[in-house]
């Protein structure tokens, strides 16, 4: 069971008097012109909140059904929804026009990453591009929640579901789970429409509308506060000093910690890459909670950069706590692995890894690189 304040806050069951089941579809109004579009052959609908949706107990909606043998039209005040047995000959009535349930407008979103992107343009990482890639590639976009032609659609039904436990389980929608967006060119209404039911996006602090200072360089304490201080001379104001990921053990991994000649650089105990590390590199920051608290002192926020795919390796300071929490073998060096689909390693790692170093000072953490896709529950990235 996840630890108390993970869990989120979801309420996931919409009101009866918002859905109207007709064939195998289930349409929920969630406003005037957002609508969820679920088609099951088998009669299953999810009512669960997903790793996207988590809202969907709006107010009591106010609109018309006029049913036939081959439609069903549902009205509001907005707009039209006609629904057809094939989902392809669905339509939405808008601003006087029919519009196809299509995201052939869609004005896009966002992209999964920008590794390896120029702007638009693929360059490969390090000037090394990958052979799969054309010379050309250009970055692709996901769909978002405007059209250019009033209609966005938003599949939801590849998306895992979420329990009320907080839990991630590996439940997909059954058939068709869209959420379709019909603003027109309203499209400040269509964000707003998506918060409401994936949940508001916090207001970021204060703090973090400042210069952040990040620089991909092996500093140790005395080199780091030097280059603050350089700064308060300058008279440059920094909010956020961000220590990339040299602030553990990541470069001189054997000649530190003697990894192949301790016999450990196996897959058993995790090798001897550096990108994933939890422990201060003592050659750098002999004293790293006295070099925090002076960077506290110019007021100053603190971000680490992490790299948490590696695992948790015998020699980090927090690996007996870790395997203690997992049942893992200490005595032999056995690696902790990182599994965000299990719940008790999601415990373990917030609270033997992450608490300790906020209470030393560090304000939020950068993820920098995680599982990806290859983790211990099909479809959870």
């Amino acid at each position: 069971m996840l630890d108390k304040h993970l869990v989120a806050d979801v309420r996931p069951k919409a009101k009866e008097e918002n859905m109207v089941r007709w064939g195998n579809y289930r349409i929920t109004v969630l406003q005037d012109r957002l609508f969820r579009l679920e088609r099951s052959e088998n009669q299953k609908f999810r009512d669960e909140a997903t790793q996207s949706v988590w809202f969907r107990d709006m107010p009591a909606q106010e609109f018309q059904l006029t049913e036939s043998e081959n439609e069903l039209m549902l009205e509001t005040v907005a707009c039209k929804l006609v629904v057809k047995e094939n989902r392809e000959d669905c339509r939405i009535y808008l601003d006087g026009k029919i519009l196809e349930i299509d995201n052939s407008g869609n004005l896009l979103g966002t992209s999964r990453t920008l590794d390896g992107y120029d702007g638009e343009m693929y360059i490969g990482l390090q000037n090394k591009k990958a052979a799969d890639m054309p010379e050309t590639a250009r970055i692709k976009l996901e769909n978002g929640i405007c059209s250019s032609n009033g209609v966005a659609v938003f599949d939801d039904v590849n998306s895992l579901t979420l329990g009320t436990d907080g839990e991630v389980k590996p439940l997909r929608g059954d058939g068709v789970d869209e959420y379709i967006f019909a603003y027109g060119n309203d499209y400040r209404s269509a964000v707003k429409a998506l918060y409401m039911i994936c949940g508001s996006t916090p207001l970021i602090p204060r703090f973090a509308l400042g210069n952040w200072w990040s620089r991909y360089y092996i500093y140790t304490d005395k080199e780091y506060l030097r280059l603050l201080n350089s700064f308060e001379e300058q008279k440059v104001p920094l909010t956020v000093a961000t220590i990339d990921m040299d602030w553990h053990y990541s470069t001189k991994m054997e000649e530190d910690l003697h990894i192949t000649e301790k016999g450990r650089n196996t897959e058993f105990h995790g090798g001897n890459s550096g990108w994933t590390g939890y422990s201060w590199n003592k050659r750098l920051f002999p004293d790293y909670k006295k070099f925090l608290a002076k960077i506290k002192e110019k007021n100053l926020k603190i971000t680490l950069n992490l790299h948490p795919a590696g695992g948790v390796r015998w020699w980090e300071d927090c690996y007996e706590d870790m395997a203690k929490a997992m049942g893992v073998d200490a005595e032999n060096g056995e690696m902790v692995k990182f599994d965000i689909a299990n719940t008790e390693f999601i415990n373990a790692y917030f609270s033997k890894i992450h608490k300790p170093y906020e209470e030393d000072g560090v304000a939020f953490w950068w993820i920098d690189w995680q599982q990806g896709v290859k983790s211990g529950m099909e479809g959870l990235d």
